[in-house]
């Protein structure tokens, strides 16, 4: 059944973000489990106005239920699926509850204990066009945080385990009553690890990690563009204490060419011509990335512009079979320089041809002038 967001939370329509803020505060406090034990309308009461609450403090998702209504946000509704857990617990409403209240409401059960992982490192580079034809394997320098080889990453000297937490006793965090509702916050003595080390690692000073040089090699595969990204999973920064390492994302950037110009995976080339071949017709060859040379046949009367395709000579596809086309575009040169002899051989042309015939788009052009200026 289509549920009013606005109606549950006690707001108009076109309420603010913060009157829906305030509204919000109010009912959770008001329905919280811990200040209602036992009461299963209050509990659904406080499903329902955090359902609420999620979908209209985000603009997008508002935008959505506001065109859709909360069909957009149900499996299969065709619009949504938040991924939100409505059916059973608190885990979601526990995030909205800590990040209005800061903190976690009790009698969750769960523990704040979490590792600390790495950052992700991004690298960028930049390739030929021919590597990305070809794809290569590229080394990547870069400077780091790393594994302790003391410790072994764990921060800890000669390896000793760390003990339990004194402050949170291994939980990670530590709760608090404010009123009638019990608030759980991040231990602020171990950090959320639950433990400390009694015997901090000297190099590295009980983190795990130093500062160091990485050098990885890099697999481009064929068909990379600009803006391609490749993730290399647990090459990043190393974690804290052990934790697990960041990602590395290489981003691609490939050069200019100096023939060729890509279009998705077709190529493109721009090939001059000489008058005389265009109007009498000629066989060119144009070399491809693989080095081949490509026989393209210029038929006779090629006007400047004509487009020849070459199939399967463009580039690969990351990720599937098809290769693009090479597109060779004709571009008729005008002689320069002419000799007095060329001059002469082109006014005997010139005076014998006929314009009708020989150049039909001039001829057409001109003849469409005169009509419409009535001369």
């Amino acid at each position: 059944m289509a549920k009013d967001y606005y109606s549950i939370l006690g707001v108009a329509r076109g309420a603010s973000q913060d009157e829906i803020k305030k509204a919000y505060r109010k009912l959770a406090v008001q329905y919280h489990p811990d200040k209602n034990p036992g009461n299963k309308q209050a509990e659904e009461k406080f499903k329902e106005i955090n359902e609420a609450y999620d979908v209209l403090k985000d603009d997008q998702k508002r935008a959505a239920y506001d065109r859709y209504g909360s069909d957009a946000f149900q499996n299969g509704g065709g619009g949504f699926s938040d991924g939100f857990d409505f059916g059973g617990g608190f885990s979601g409403f526990s995030d909205i509850f800590e990040e209005m209240f800061g903190g976690s409401f009790g009698g969750s059960g769960r523990t704040r204990t979490r590792a600390q992982p790495g950052s992700d490192i991004r690298y960028d580079i930049s390739i030929s066009l021919e590597d990305a034809y070809h794809g290569k394997k590229n080394n990547v320098k870069f400077t780091t945080l790393v594994k302790c080889a003391a410790c072994g990453g764990t921060g800890s000297e000669g390896n000793k385990k760390p003990a339990p937490c004194p402050t949170c006793g291994g939980r990670g965090s530590v709760r608090q009553n404010q009123g009638f509702i019990t608030l759980e916050r991040t231990c602020s003595t171990c950090g959320g690890a639950g433990s400390v080390l009694s015997d901090p690692c000297k190099k590295c000073s009980g983190s795990g990690r130093v500062k160091g040089e990485r050098n990885l090699e890099v697999n481009i595969p064929a068909g990379v563009a600009t803006g391609s990204k490749i993730r290399i999973l647990g090459e990043g920064e190393a974690g804290f204490k052990g934790a697990p390492a960041g990602n590395l994302y290489v981003f691609v950037n490939v050069a200019p060419h100096k023939i060729f110009v890509r279009s998705e995976n077709d190529l493109y080339c721009k090939v001059p011509i000489s008058m005389v071949r265009a109007a009498l017709g000629c066989d060119i060859k144009v070399p491809d990335l693989d080095g081949n040379d490509c026989e393209i046949k210029i038929p006779h009367g090629t006007q400047s512009g004509a487009q020849f395709r070459v199939k399967g000579k463009g580039m690969p596809g990351i990720n599937s079979f098809r290769r693009g086309d090479m597109i060779v575009e004709a571009i008729v040169e005008t002689p320069v320089s002419l000799s007095k002899k060329q001059k002469e051989l082109l006014e005997q042309f010139a005076t014998e041809a006929d314009e009708q015939t020989n150049c039909p788009k001039s001829f057409e052009f001109f003849k469409k002038l005169k009509g419409l200026f009535g001369s």
